[in-house]
């Protein structure tokens, strides 16, 4: 059977978080450049500060460098346990490293491991030749995935965060590639979550450079310093059905990026809470289809819908479904059928187009005969 499709069609028809902005007044200052407060399951702004302003990231690239692994993994391009060997180059990047060297073998997993925990320039760019033949091919990657996802403060030119001139992106596009990374790879989570490792058999140490991890329950997600860049983070943490991210650029030393983290997150956790509308395969409506190989479209929510709310006003949100009299075949993928109206004490926060995901095909000549004879069946 066919199904329904909710989409979230405000920003640029990629995203809907454009428009979703509970921040209202400031009610603290964050020591840093800049900051934001994001809910990772509807990209609702609690918290900015110079949101958009474009900055040296460090090595919070890294973020967007493990969502194109791990869309690598997902997709069956490359497996965890795919042994790769480390080319000259990248066994000659500075900084945070595990010590590759040139010809040296490591497994996929042991070298996201050493990304995620360790920070490991090295390690980034074995993984960014393994996927795409060499750094610029994959930076060029990153580049055309902000481009599609409409994130327009944002620009790669490695996939380190190793300083160089022309790279930087804002905290605003790092919370949605941060929000991405989680809700489309949720497996990386299990990496970016541990404090203490190893490589090589036990001979080589892994301490996780986000200290949030072990000291505030965080389970995610990573650091970058550099000179230029200052201190920064992009962390995450969830209590109960509420995930928050937190993204900080330019703190002035490690202490304070990791303070004022935990202010932000403490904040969003003390004063909102995730209210639940409806649950995957919830049944919210029935259209008759005209001159359509079926005669019903059945809409089932494919996976569950939920809304981020003040503390307290779940009793003043109230959903409802309005649907089109009928669907005349043939309709098109995409071909609107309704919407669900979110209301907040009467006032309307959010509308949620309902899609058909499949084409409907119009009823051929055999499809008429099933009809009549299933018709006939029935009298």
């Amino acid at each position: 059977m066919l199904i329904a499709v909710l989409l979230f069609s405000n920003f640029n028809s990629v995203f809907a978080f454009d428009d979703q902005n509970l921040s209202g007044s400031i009610p603290f200052d964050v020591n840093a450049k800049s900051a934001i407060l994001m809910d990772s399951d509807t990209g609702t702004v609690l918290y900015e500060k110079n949101i958009h302003e474009r900055l040296a990231p460090a090595s919070v690239t890294k973020i967007m460098t493990l969502y194109l692994i791990m869309e690598a993994i997902d997709s069956g391009k490359i497996k965890l346990d795919d042994m790769v060997r480390v080319s000259e180059y990248a066994s000659s990047m500075g900084g945070s490293q595990v010590y590759l060297a040139p010809g040296e073998e490591m497994s996929v997993e042991d070298l996201i491991k050493a990304i995620t925990i360790a920070s490991a320039n090295d390690a980034a760019v074995a993984l960014a030749e393994y996927i795409a033949g060499s750094e610029q091919l994959f930076v060029e990657m990153m580049n055309d995935a902000v481009s599609k996802w409409g994130l327009k403060d944002t620009h790669f030119v490695n996939v380190t965060g190793l300083p160089t001139d022309n790279h930087y992106t804002s905290v605003y596009d790092t919370a949605i590639i941060s929000m991405k990374l989680i809700n489309e790879h949720p497996s990386i989570l299990k990496y970016t979550s541990i404090w203490m490792d190893t490589l090589r058999e036990g001979k080589f140490g892994l301490a996780n450079t986000n200290k949030l991890i072990r000291t505030y329950g965080a389970d995610g997600l990573k650091t970058g310093s550099t000179e230029e860049a200052k201190y920064c983070l992009s962390a995450t943490k969830k209590v109960g059905n509420t995930r928050l991210i937190a993204v900080l650029f330019g703190a002035p030393d490690s202490k304070t990026r990791f303070g004022e983290t935990i202010k932000l997150l403490d904040y969003g956790f003390a004063n909102y809470e995730t209210y639940n509308l409806f649950k995957k395969g919830d049944l919210v409506g029935k259209i008759n289809v005209e001159k359509g190989s079926i005669n019903i479209y059945e809409i089932r929510i494919p996976k569950d819908i939920s809304i981020l709310i003040k503390k307290g006003e779940g009793g003043n949100i109230v959903s409802s479904v309005e649907l089109v009299d009928k669907i005349v075949a043939p309709a098109k993928v995409g071909y609107e059928i309704g919407k669900i109206i979110i209301k907040n004490k009467g006032e309307v926060i959010q509308e949620i187009p309902l899609t058909t995901e499949v084409d409907i095909q119009k009823a051929t000549f055999s499809n008429i005969i099933k009809k009549i004879y299933k018709c006939w069946l029935t009298f």
